[in-house]
């Protein structure tokens, strides 16, 4: 090998290491301070995503959560919310799964639960092993970082629970989903990590057509990037609920957007938790909802989809079928490439974590 092209192979080889020996710059070792813990993400090499709603600010956690797991073991942990309580020394009404998120690596997952209920609620984070084991995650001694988010909903005002609603790691940048107290009040923040500055967001209009309407102060309840052939967009899901495509691309500080609704899937809905996975070589999304069971998207197509932008009396665009077995989901993301976690009711007031095919 000549010198240069032994030198640029040796780059190559070491440049995924010297990515990955960044992603904890600016962390510092200690207690990370929550006033609510809601929605979570993981980003590269184990590292959590912790919204802090009542804060208003994220939290990046280096979990050194790294040890790949091996082979499909099925997981189900029934009333996994009784156990939680029996850990937390309370009563299941006194407890509540904020989100739900499986490590990538380890298949380890992650819950964000709130012990109490009302303003005086303490967040603990809880994980659950392969094998089914529940423990709190110790955040006394650990490697973190914080982004404050600017201009969030007041403290103590109505939306300030919803200044985070979801988010999600793509390709570098945490994507976050809320309101502001800004006019436009709904809001998307594509921030770099690790974390230096936060921006203003992007200000995000869409057509409900349920209401008739444009809509600018509701916010994105969940949403998932994905790429339609080369080009990265994002899916969001609103209350009563339209289905709306946005291009990554568009998402810029300080700009004002107008997503296409590309489907709207009825009124007095409202969407829970969105993934993406892919099955005989294509790719799919499954949606959870609070009255509509689990709806399966197919992609294939889905930018052709012709915007609504007139009142719909009931269902319209983007088809789907509802997943027959799949009933009263709360919260889902993917366990393996096989398989999706989904957190679920049971018997009375139980709550079952389990893994399921993927349909």
């Amino acid at each position: 090998m000549k010198p240069l092209i032994r030198i640029a192979a040796l780059a190559l080889a070491l440049a995924p290491l010297i990515h990955a020996a960044n992603w904890s710059s600016g962390m510092k070792n200690g207690k990370p301070e929550f006033k609510s813990m809601g929605p979570l993400a993981f980003g590269p090499e184990g590292i959590l995503f912790v919204a802090d709603t009542r804060g208003a600010a994220i939290t990046a956690i280096a979990t050194a959560d790294t040890m790949p797991a091996r082979g499909e073991t099925p997981l189900k942990v029934e009333g996994i919310n009784l156990k939680i309580a029996a850990l937390l020394g309370t009563s299941a009404d006194q407890i509540q799964i904020r989100d739900m998120v499986v490590n990538p690596i380890s298949r380890n997952t992650y819950l964000a639960v709130s012990r109490g209920t009302g303003p005086e609620a303490v967040p603990v984070l809880l994980r659950v092993g392969t094998d089914g084991q529940l423990k709190p995650v110790a955040l006394d001694s650990v490697m973190f970082s914080r982004a404050e988010l600017p201009n969030p909903p007041a403290e103590g005002a109505r939306g300030r629970q919803e200044s985070i609603t979801d988010i999600a790691f793509m390709d570098g940048r945490l994507m976050i989903a809320g309101l502001s107290n800004e006019e436009f009040a709904s809001k998307f923040r594509s921030v770099p990590f690790p974390f230096t500055t936060v921006p203003n967001g992007t200000s995000v209009e869409i057509y409900h057509g349920s209401h008739g309407g444009f809509e600018t102060r509701a916010p994105i309840r969940t949403f998932v990037p994905i790429k339609v052939g080369n080009e990265p967009q994002l899916l969001a899901a609103y209350t009563c609920t339209p289905l709306v495509q946005f291009p990554v691309k568009e998402l810029v500080a300080g700009a004002k957007v107008q997503g296409k609704t590309i489907a709207e899937l009825g009124n007095f809905n409202n969407p829970l938790d969105m993934i993406v996975y892919q099955k005989d070589g294509k790719d799919f999304l499954l949606m959870a909802n609070t009255s509509r069971g689990v709806m399966k998207f197919s992609t294939e197509g889905i930018d052709q989809f012709v915007g609504i932008t007139a009142r719909v009396s009931d269902k319209q665009g983007v088809p789907y079928e509802t997943v027959a077995g799949w009933t009263k989901v709360m919260q889902l993301d993917l366990y393996d490439p096989a398989h999706a976690l989904v957190l679920r009711g049971g018997e009375g007031n139980a709550l079952n974590l389990e893994s399921l095919p993927l349909p």
